[in-house]
């Protein structure tokens, strides 16, 4: 059995085989959840938590969790709709809201590499300040408006160049293959992962840990800023509280995904079928009309379950 586990967790067999049970579940109790647009819209909704969290896979391929996701996805997101509804370009306001993003999570890395800070403490704090101040800015309540070329980027029912795709899951598989090469591909992406599976080791072997935490925050905010401003366009407004329900699911999609939360083991490719396989089970418990405090019950379950599996292995730097 031990071995059977093993060999499960090096594949994604697992993932799709969930993927494809929970469909035909669909299929069996969701009239029309089997139709292309029924799948498009399950789509659409799993590219949200996908993209937000890409960078989450990389902060957690070092060994740590990015709680910072929320605040800055309902900063981007209020600032998109805001700024744009007061006829702001938005060439100008979505690069000066990846940048500021980019910065906030370059912050929260540096800090918790440099000061040797658990990054839970330093993500937690700075998710509050931002959440704080835009709930003064906005007062709690929806605002502005998206340009309408955003609603129609994120829309279920569009196409890409005359083809039966939302432009926002096209979007999402160039992301995916980026991240991916980055991570397999590159520099960066090998120091990831020497970083993740011992950071004293990496620090022997003269790579720059500091700059690695730095700019895989920085990718962790850039990313959940893609996301705020994503759903803009998806809401039509902005609102501080859209972005609640996103530290659970970037973590969730991480570990369902069969990504370890101890570092080095995993990778994007299996975020993004846990982001599909949470997308069907929350669709599923919604369409069956089971409560929140129910849905938040099961999802718990089925989060401990995996962690179960996938997270009892010892650290790769505890194994060496």
């Amino acid at each position: 059995m031990r071995r059977l586990v093993a060999a499960l967790r090096k594949t994604i067999w697992p993932q799709l085989f969930a993927i494809a049970a929970l469909y035909g579940l669909g299929v069996l109790t969701i009239n029309g959840s089997g139709s292309w647009r029924s799948v498009q819209a399950v789509c659409v909704l799993a590219s949200f938590v996908g993209i937000a969290a890409a960078g989450q896979t990389v902060v957690a391929l070092l060994g740590g969790i990015d709680l910072a996701i929320p605040g800055v996805i309902a900063f981007a997101n209020v600032a998109t709709a805001q700024l744009t509804g007061d006829h702001w370009p938005f060439w100008i306001v979505a690069p000066g809201i990846l940048i500021l993003s980019a910065a906030v999570g370059a912050f929260n890395g540096a800090i918790s590499k440099s000061f040797n800070i658990n990054p839970l403490i330093v993500t937690l704090g700075v998710s509050a300040i931002l959440t704080g101040a835009i709930l003064v800015w906005t007062g709690g309540q929806p605002t502005g408006y998206a340009p309408k070329w955003l609603n129609g980027f994120v829309a279920p029912s569009g196409t890409t160049f005359g083809l039966p795709l939302p432009p926002v899951l096209a979007f999402w598989g160039v992301v995916a293959i980026l991240l991916v090469v980055l991570l397999r591909r590159t520099v960066f992406g090998k120091h990831v992962y020497a970083s993740g599976a011992s950071l004293p080791a990496a620090d022997l072997a003269l790579v720059p840990t500091t700059r690695v935490w730095t700019l895989a925050f920085a990718l962790s905010g850039i990313t959940a800023a893609i996301t705020g401003i994503l759903l803009a366009g998806f809401t039509t407004q902005g609102d501080p509280r859209i972005a609640t329900p996103y530290l659970f699911n970037t973590i969730a999609s991480v570990v369902i995904g069969g990504t370890s939360l101890v570092g080095a083991r995993g990778g994007y490719l299996r975020t993004v079928l846990g982001a599909i396989i949470l997308t069907e089970i929350t669709t599923l418990l919604v369409a069956n009309r089971f409560s929140a405090a129910t849905q938040q019950v099961l999802l718990g379950a089925i989060i401990l379950a995996v962690v179960a599996t996938y997270g009892r292995e010892q650290a790769v730097s505890d194994r060496l």
